[in-house]
């Protein structure tokens, strides 16, 4: 009698979605009949994967973990890594391995704002449904199946982050300081803002406010300021006819010149060129 039995689909990316997409490598669900381990190691590729049902035991990066139905897993497959259902309740997973432009990135990003590799959301069918309808598309192959395929896996993608928190009872106590921060940054982006002021306004330590900050938005305090400041300046050549001296000091530059230059590494031209072009 067979261990388990699965429905998968294997593809094979062309070289145009190999440099530019997401993409699938497989795709299926497994139902065990009885333990067995399936371990791997060192493969380019990315798993994600949901218990539909049962129980089992993930192995990853030295550590043993019990999963049990609604708990997801987003893992880098660079690393050993083994699953294993248990005897008494039998599990069914959905999974996918997908790899592609951007997955080194995406993983980089996930791990630097310290998610678990393993969490329980509030509802799986956000999950459940993109495998789905991803799964459909990989069987049925029709046209732009390989853009449709990584719209899907950034949807799963864009849901670990979103819903792949701590427990409800969990979370993060920095958080609604860390939004205070955040709305202070775009309600005064005009004004001379340091680290040290936010440390004392905001009664946190710099160092520790500067680390947190990065790790819950993806972007350090420095460089969300002058995102936004930049995008301020942006609407002003667009929609004034104000000197680039006086929207730089609107939009709290220093100078003209370091406006200039901040721009021009951000946008690949002038202010006055992308004034002309929009």
């Amino acid at each position: 009698m067979a261990k388990s039995v699965s429905d998968r689909v294997l593809a094979t990316p062309s070289a145009h979605a190999r440099a530019r997409y997401l993409y699938v490598q497989e795709i299926g669900t497994l139902t065990s009949m009885e333990p067995h381990i399936s371990s791997r190691e060192n493969l380019s590729s990315y798993l994600f994967l949901t218990v539909r049902r049962g129980e089992g035991y993930l192995t990853y990066r030295g550590k043993r973990h019990f999963i049990k139905a609604g708990d997801c897993v987003y893992i880098n497959c660079r690393n050993q890594y083994a699953h294993e259902s248990t005897a008494e309740h039998p599990w069914t997973l959905m999974w996918v391995h997908f790899s592609g432009n951007g997955a080194d990135d995406f993983y980089k990003t996930y791990q630097e704002q310290e998610r678990s590799s393993i969490f329980h959301p509030p509802d799986t069918s956000p999950f459940t449904d993109s495998l789905t309808a991803l799964y459909s598309l990989m069987r049925e192959k029709p046209s732009l199946m390989e853009l449709y395929a990584h719209r899907y896996l950034t949807d799963l993608i864009t849901l670990c982050f979103t819903l792949g928190r701590p427990e409800s009872g969990q979370e993060d106590p920095l958080s609604p300081k860390l939004l205070s921060v955040r709305q202070y940054l775009e309600e005064h982006y005009m004004e001379k803002i340091t680290l040290e002021a936010l440390s004392s306004r905001f009664f946190i330590s710099k160092y520790h406010l500067s680390r947190e900050y990065k790790k819950h938005y993806g972007i350090t305090i420095g460089n969300d300021l002058t995102a936004r400041r930049l995008s301020h300046a942006k609407s002003l050549l667009r929609f004034s006819d104000g000197s680039i001296e006086g929207i730089a000091a609107a939009c709290g530059f220093s100078d003209a010149g370091y406006f200039i230059k901040v721009f021009r590494r951000s946008e690949g031209m002038t202010p006055l060129e992308y004034r002309r072009n929009w």
